[in-house]
């Protein structure tokens, strides 16, 4: 039996590297996938699913160096279950409420910001171009 699973979506805080006692880089990280739909009431509902991504190896290595809160990324990797449960992680909160957490263990991870994204050259909503003065006297339109 084969599984894989492939998310895209955005870092929400700086990767955090370790060694394990053998000396092979581990690298964690949060990633968010949104999606937004208009439900049945004619409202647009906003679905924020947060996953705990562990990429290992000279892999793990290049996500820290090079990967910062707000990146984009491609993750392909499978699910790992709870040993408890078999499925996500559950916990509960620090005021009382449950929640969930995926894993995933990475076998790819593929950088889709660009540098300019790393430098602050978008927006917030990571769509919209900035510009300064002195840049937009020279786009040609």
């Amino acid at each position: 039996m084969y599984h894989t699973v492939i998310i895209v979506g955005n870092l929400g805080r700086d990767p955090e590297m370790r060694y394990t006692p053998t000396g092979q880089a581990v690298t964690t990280m949060n990633v968010a996938t949104n999606r937004q739909y208009t439900g049945a009431d004619g409202n647009v509902v906003k679905e924020t699913i947060w996953f705990r991504v562990s990429v290992w190896g000279k892999q793990a290595e290049t996500c820290s160096q090079y990967l910062k809160k707000g990146s984009k990324v491609l993750i392909e990797g499978r699910l790992t279950p709870d040993p408890a449960t078999g499925g996500p992680r559950i916990w509960t909160r620090q005021d009382g409420s449950a929640g969930a957490s995926f894993e995933i263990n990475a076998a790819t991870v593929r950088f889709l910001s660009s540098r300019s994204d790393a430098e602050g050259g978008y927006a917030a909503d990571g769509m919209t171009p900035q510009f300064s003065d002195a840049e937009s006297d020279n786009i040609p339109f």
